[in-house]
């Protein structure tokens, strides 16, 4: 099919952004339309030939996931897909949480000041700390990742400042260290709360008048090394506690950035999951395989407490397993099947939700009683009061 006749719909309640998509869209040569909401979109596709759906998933009343759904069962010929925005860090999301990320690392990449990054195992640290790297006056040169936790205590100190010949037994010539390495470029300390309080002494040193001391040697060295440094901790709690120097916390927190995990950012978790799936089946050399509207439910409402990591190990896992083109529930971790759904609306009772637990463990179960009461740890008499209880689970089979 040649560009010319190709016809996009792009669905956003943002007239911003319909108009920024329909800028960059129709200088590429293609017939865009728009459409403020679901509604107006559905319109348009019952009367207008579309070849493909752009669409936000966050809208009022109605969402894009029900779009994509609703395309899915009446236009099998129509692709869909969130206009994933991959940043150009590596990031991926267009949460305002996510938004306010990028706003920081263009204003940390502008300056040399030394960045404290925060946020849960999995969040994306690393990658804030190469964002701010490569989009600032130090691109060109090393970015040097240093895993603070997984070094031990004993060789860290060489590690990051090297050692002269003879330094130890066995060191039988001079080697640099990271800050060697890094000189002119970035120092990346990852789980800076891991250092002893001995260490922390050396990384002030650096801080405060950029020399280092070879193990071994009688002489400081200047180096050239911007320092960024992260934590899954509460640095301030480990001040307070007298496990890490105030000093040192002050030095390394002049700009902080901190990253929200996955479960407040949970509009952008299919956007991550596409981007996952998408790579995964580059890298084995697979046909993307189709997910399911029950797995992307799944997905999008699971907590995540591994974050982005977990998420994108999870995804990899489903394009590995998977032997046909499609991916459904039963193919899911049973720890994500057999969740309790977090609730994105009002407080409810504790009946409502064992009703909308039980009710999705028969749906898995195909309504088997005797399954569905092993799984959720009950008996069967159990099961059988639950029902009889709510009359809108149905009947089940045994």
């Amino acid at each position: 099919m040649s560009r010319d006749r190709e016809r996009i719909l792009v669905v956003d309640d943002s007239a911003d952004a319909r108009e920024v998509l329909r800028r960059n869209l129709t200088s590429e040569g293609y017939e865009v339309i728009t459409a403020p909401g679901v509604a107006e979109a559905v319109e348009i596709l019952d009367a207008t030939p579309v070849h493909l759906v752009i669409t936000d998933l966050k809208m009022p009343k109605v969402g894009g996931l029900d779009l994509i759904k609703h395309v899915r069962a009446r236009f099998r010929d129509v692709g869909q897909t969130a206009a994933e925005p991959v940043h150009s860090y590596g990031l991926v999301g267009e949460s305002e949480a996510m938004r306010k990320v990028y706003r920081a690392v263009d204003k940390a990449a502008s300056v040399s000041a030394t960045v404290l990054i925060s946020g849960e195992s999995g969040t994306g640290k690393e990658l804030v700390a190469r964002g701010i790297h490569y989009s600032g006056p130090r691109a060109r040169a090393p970015f040097v990742p240093v895993n603070c936790g997984g070094i031990p205590e004993s060789l860290l100190e060489t590690e990051l400042f090297g050692h002269v010949k003879g330094a130890f037994t066995g060191a039988t010539e001079s080697r640099a260290g990271f800050f060697q390495v890094a000189d002119g470029g970035t120092v990346f300390l990852d789980e800076i709360s891991e250092t002893s309080l001995a260490m922390q002494v050396k990384l002030l040193r650096v801080l405060q008048d950029g020399e280092i001391r070879m193990v071994g040697g009688t002489q400081s060295l200047n180096v050239d090394a911007r320092i960024i440094a992260a934590t899954n901790k509460d640095l301030l709690d480990l001040v307070r506690r007298q496990m890490f120097r105030e000093d040192l916390y002050f030095r390394v927190n002049v700009l902080s950035i901190d990253v929200p995990p996955l479960r407040e950012r949970n509009d952008d978790v299919l956007l991550l999951a596409q981007h996952f799936i998408a790579k995964a089946s580059e890298e084995l050399g697979k046909e993307a395989p189709q997910f399911s509207d029950g797995v992307l439910e799944v997905l999008w409402r699971y907590g995540w407490p591994g974050n982005v990591r977990e998420l994108e190990n999870v995804i990899h896992r489903l394009v590995v397993m998977s032997e046909r083109d499609r991916v459904d529930v039963p193919d899911l971790p049973s720890v994500m099947r057999f969740s309790v759904p977090r609730g994105s609306g009002p407080l409810r009772s504790l009946a409502e939700v064992e009703a909308e637990h039980v009710r999705s463990v028969l749906a898995i179960v195909n309504g088997n009683k005797t399954r569905a009461a092993e799984i959720l740890g009950i008996d069967r008499k159990t099961l059988r009061e639950i029902l009889k209880r709510n009359p809108t689970l149905g009947r089940a089979e045994d």
